[in-house]
């Protein structure tokens, strides 16, 4: 009950200080197209290029130039309520990966069906990630320590908006985390990201539940509830013996239960815009996984994290959008060992970050960024670390 009312409390805080939810993207990119009905076709992208020098006072260190990422759409309409939105993207220069790929079937505004590979709906920068739409040169860590962005998977589901009660909705099912194949995949140090299957190959031995309900009937505020619950997958259950009782508690010691809940929010009022998030997640059965065939492994049994960050828009009354320069700042804070069952917590997955920085705009989908970064473990000095990041991004 303690846990579960500083959840409560926590989120109450975050939402009285800024709340949010963006527009559904995709879903807007569906309803151009069908105005658009004599062109089937859609096409886009967007890419960052970055680089990220570690700084300090007593030692030097070699910068890093990155093609981070470089990523086309394509949208196609079968019908005038069918259509196909993917999306093709090229990491790090070399990895090649299917990003989104699924079908959008649309009965009306209220009820849409959706199926393939797609995005699950956590936070804010998972579904809305072009590197023009956050500020930073990075993503906010927390959406890539406790949410693995970009985080998708093979699902079905429903989504839909209902304008009178100013509200919008999310259900899927997924298949979850590779938690165990030849080893244990989920660990503190790593929590959920080398866990992604990412559709690739993907197997299910228990489908997930993934839900986000907006609220947008505040002006210029947004707020999103979401919600992710099920099972990770274990390779132990392929081929698994129904009859054999060792067996089937053998494979059960694989998996972990895993129930995430997340808010987050947005204000904006003319040039000033406040974001906040925060991230919890109850993880079951841990005790059992770590311990699994001796492997020793160290996944809490909750994980914690949130951000505030405030920024202006310098050119807000001059450019109307057009060209902006947004300087901001932002706080994180975020712990892969919250809370431990059965083994030692680790003061070292223990992180606070602290941005200052600024982004400049020329035009209409293209951003200059660069950011000062310090990094700190309230219990290891030695884990602290400073950055200074700069980046160009652009979205077609």
């Amino acid at each position: 009950m303690n846990t579960l009312l500083k959840l409560i409390v926590a989120g109450n805080l975050l939402l009285s200080a800024s709340l949010n939810v963006a527009a559904q993207q995709n879903e807007s990119t569906v309803l151009k197209m069908e105005q658009e009905r004599e062109n089937k076709f859609s096409f886009g992208g967007y890419g960052q290029l970055d680089y990220n020098q570690r700084v300090s006072s007593s030692t030097s260190y070699a910068g890093k130039l990155d093609p981070h990422r470089f990523v086309l759409f394509m949208g196609y309409q079968f019908a005038p309520k069918i259509h196909l939105i993917s999306e093709l993207e090229v990491e790090h220069g070399d990895e090649l990966y299917l990003e989104q790929a699924y079908l959008n079937v649309r009965l009306n505004k209220e009820i849409q069906f959706r199926g393939g590979v797609m995005l699950i709906p956590m936070g804010l920068t998972n579904e809305f990630h072009e590197p023009t739409t956050f500020n930073g040169v990075e993503r906010p860590s927390i959406a890539n320590i406790l949410i693995p962005t970009t985080w998708r998977e093979m699902g079905v589901g429903v989504h839909g908006r209902f304008d009178a009660m100013a509200l919008s909705y999310q259900a899927y099912v997924f298949t979850g985390f590779n938690g165990y194949d030849t080893q244990a995949r989920l660990t503190g140090k790593d929590a959920f990201r080398k866990g992604r299957q990412k559709a690739l190959n993907s197997y299910i031995t228990s489908p997930n539940f993934s839900t986000k309900v907006n609220y947008y009937g505040i002006n210029n505020l947004n707020i999103g509830l979401a919600g992710y619950f099920g099972k990770s997958q274990s390779k132990m259950f392929d081929k698994l013996d129904k009859d054999s009782q060792a067996a089937q508690i053998s494979a059960d010691s694989s998996v972990i239960d895993i129930a995430m809940i997340g808010l987050d929010a947005q204000y904006k009022l003319q040039g000033f815009e406040l974001r906040g998030e925060y991230i919890h997640t109850f993880i079951g059965n841990t005790e059992q996984y770590n311990s699994f065939k001796n492997q020793r492994n160290d996944l809490g049994s909750q994980m914690q994290g949130w951000y505030l960050e405030a920024s202006y828009d310098l050119f807000h009354s001059k450019y109307k959008g057009e060209k902006r320069l947004i300087p901001f700042v932002r706080y994180e804070n975020y712990n892969t060992h919250q809370k431990v069952s059965g083994i030692e917590k680790n003061p070292n997955y223990h992180f606070t970050e602290l941005f200052f920085g600024l982004g400049y705009a020329p035009a209409n989908g293209v951003m200059l960024k660069a950011d000062y970064q310090l990094k700190r473990n309230p219990h290891n000095s030695d884990l602290n670390e400073n950055w200074i990041n700069c980046g160009i991004a652009f979205t077609l």
